[in-house]
């Protein structure tokens, strides 16, 4: 990719480093590992040893180690880093850590250099600080926007090394996280956040600290993690740390609190299941109940307090989400409107931000969000906020995120750590926490009686056994993956609230199989895609027994008229039987409302058995990555 283009990272690096007294290495390495859910092509890592030692490598973690075992690399200052490629192929020269070798000079040799740095994100004005630097006789030996901060930070050096990054963020236009220390400065490592998460870790004593992108990187190293702010500058020494705005003004323990963080490293373990996408899928049961657990019964304060308040004060909704929260937000959408009775607008959130629209300050913005670190979602949330709409909840995983600070409300849902890159666990606690906020805006509006909410408080709590009975279909789901493995498209179809789940039924497949795969509302089949229907061309079909029945029913007849093939997850009481060219599986039961948690499972199965079938990288699918915290 040109390093003048201006590009979208479409993954998350990873970063850990640290100061202390004893062997940095194995927090370093073992932190990265931890990461590596979050995708990468090239890893490496960096220590002071009198000068700079680097070991950098495009395989897995795993041969990173090697090679750091090899060369006997040690220390107590080091930095490391997972890169996700944006400026520059995956290629070793390509990856971090980056080194400043001083004007004029350049060398591939690992153990040179007198600035170490390692950065996630995108810095859009590289291409003028490049050319600047050129001017002043430094060579770069990489195609990165990062080598650009190291370079930089370089020119700008005077002996004091967090003054030089002072100095250098000063000139960054973009988003960073950054983690940087200097030769002539050992037992120092410096950092700085702008628009990428970047955590500080209080080690034990207080005499060691680390920086992560992630608290899990240091799960069981320390629990005492400082959340550091936009615009925040940290200095980690041996037995002390300051953090500072840009302008050099220090935090003080007030407003720079360390907390208590329990990232248990064990949630990332895959146990007996072959692939974590495998694993989460079959947690789902356990992830709803633990996000449900406590309701018992319907109040606006499940979202915080003042939550009443705001809900009376609001007269429509506004969605903004990525992805797979973006789905879960459709679904909504169907919820509010119809139990809740309050007009409902959904947006992507990378679009969203660079439009114009029409703001409304009665509106409450619900973002939604697995990481709350999505950059394009904080971003629109905050581009709303700027426009007068000052009520803002959050339906987001991570208690301790950016999104979940940012927001006046929350509902933390309770999937635990995801792994596999496409989304499961994590979707369906969306949609459980979304039809809890339809039900507290609809208590709140005089639209649910005694009767409804315990009815539906009811089927609630009968998600988990439900679910369990649908992953007992997974033995028909498999029947049906051994055909999808051989084809290269897919059509999904779905109506009404069911339309969104057939939208994440093709994401699914897409993501991990690479099979080519669309969704349409089904009435929209004779309005163009049933061009594409031929018997090469599997049609999946989400058919609960609800108002639109008989016109799903009527679509499915113009496949079947024109030889498409038939997949059709029908609940058990539509009369849809299988005869040729229609295959259907048969849900244990209707679901009403709560029914796209349900269907949305064995389309989950239907991609994964359908990757395994064709050999792909089930939770590591090409060219994506876990979390999106760089636009």
């Amino acid at each position: 990719m040109a390093s003048s283009w201006c590009v979208l990272e479409i993954g998350m690096c990873g970063i850990v480093a640290g100061v202390s007294g004893r062997d940095v290495i194995p927090v370093l390495v073992q932190g990265l590992q931890r990461l590596e859910y979050r995708g990468y092509d090239s890893c490496g890592v960096a220590v002071h040893t009198g000068g700079l030692q680097r070991a950098r490598s495009t395989a897995r973690v795993a041969e990173l180690i090697e090679q750091v075992k090899t060369e006997a690399i040690a220390s107590g200052t080091g930095i490391a880093h997972t890169r996700w490629a944006t400026h520059g192929a995956p290629a070793v020269h390509n990856a971090h850590p980056h080194f400043s070798h001083g004007p004029g000079n350049s060398s591939t040799n690992g153990t040179a250099g007198r600035v170490a740095l390692v950065h996630n994100g995108i810095i859009e004005n590289h291409d003028e600080l490049r050319a600047a630097l050129q001017a002043k006789g430094y060579v770069f030996e990489s195609q990165t926007d990062t080598e650009v901060i190291a370079h930089l930070i370089d020119s700008l050096y005077e002996g004091d090394v967090f003054a030089a990054l002072q100095a250098a963020v000063a000139q960054l236009h973009g988003a960073y996280a950054l983690a940087v220390f200097h030769k002539d400065e050992p037992h120092r490592v410096v950092g700085a956040r702008a628009g990428s998460p970047l955590i500080l870790g209080v080690g034990e004593g207080g005499q060691e600290h680390f920086l992560a992108s992630d608290a899990m990187a240091l799960a069981g190293v320390t629990d005492q993690i400082v959340y550091l702010e936009e615009g925040d500058l940290v200095d980690l020494q041996l037995g002390r740390y300051w953090v500072t705005d840009a302008q050099g003004r220090s935090f003080d323990t007030t407003q720079r609190p360390v907390k208590t963080v329990h990232a248990h490293s064990g949630a990332a373990e895959l146990g007996p299941y072959r692939h974590y996408m495998q694993k989460e899928i079959f947690e789902q049961p356990r992830a709803i109940g633990d996000t449900l657990e406590g309701v018992a019964g319907i109040t606006p304060e499940l979202f915080g307090d003042g939550a009443w308040r705001v809900f009376k004060d609001i007269d429509n909704v506004l969605i903004l989400a990525c992805g797979t929260s973006y789905y879960s937000g459709c679904t909504a959408k169907y919820w509010l409107e119809d139990i809740a009775k309050i007009p409902t607008q959904v947006e992507v959130a990378s679009e969203y931000r660079y439009r114009t629209s029409v703001p409304n300050p009665r509106t409450l913005v619900v973002t939604i969000t697995q990481s709350g670190e999505t950059a394009d979602t904080l971003a629109a949330l905050r581009h709303a906020q700027g426009l007068g709409m000052k009520h803002t909840l959050t339906i987001c995983n991570v208690a301790t995120s950016a999104m979940v600070r940012e927001c006046e409300l929350a509902y933390i849902t309770r999937a635990g750590v995801e792994i596999g890159v496409a989304s499961t666990k994590a979707f369906t606690t969306q949609l459980a926490g979304l039809f809890l906020l339809t039900l507290a805006l609809a208590q709140v509006r005089g639209h649910l009686s005694e009767e409804a909410e315990a009815e539906h408080l009811k089927a609630m709590r009968h998600l988990p056994v439900a679910l369990q009975a649908v992953l007992a279909l997974e033995p028909q789901v498999i029947s049906w993956a051994e055909d999808f493995a051989r084809m290269d498209n897919a059509l999904f179809l779905g109506r009404g609230l069911h339309y969104p789940i057939a939208l994440e039924g093709a994401l699914k497949l897409k993501e991990i199989s690479y099979i080519h795969a669309e969704a349409y509302p089904a009435g929209e089949l004779k309005h163009g895609p049933l061009a594409l229907v031929t018997s090469a061309m599997p049609v999946v079909t989400v058919a609960p027994n609800d108002t639109l029945l008989e016109k799903l029913k009527s679509n499915m007849q113009e496949v079947r008229a024109r030889g498409g093939v038939l997949y059709v997850l029908a609940d058990a009481d539509t009369r849809i039987g299988s005869s040729e060219g229609i295959h259907v599986i048969r849900m244990p039961e209707h679901y009403g409302a709560l029914s796209p948690i349900l269907h949305v499972v064995p389309l989950q199965l239907l991609a994964y058995h359908t990757a395994l079938a064709k050999g792909t990288d089930v939770d590591k699918p090409r060219n994506l990555a876990k979390s999106v915290t760089v636009e």
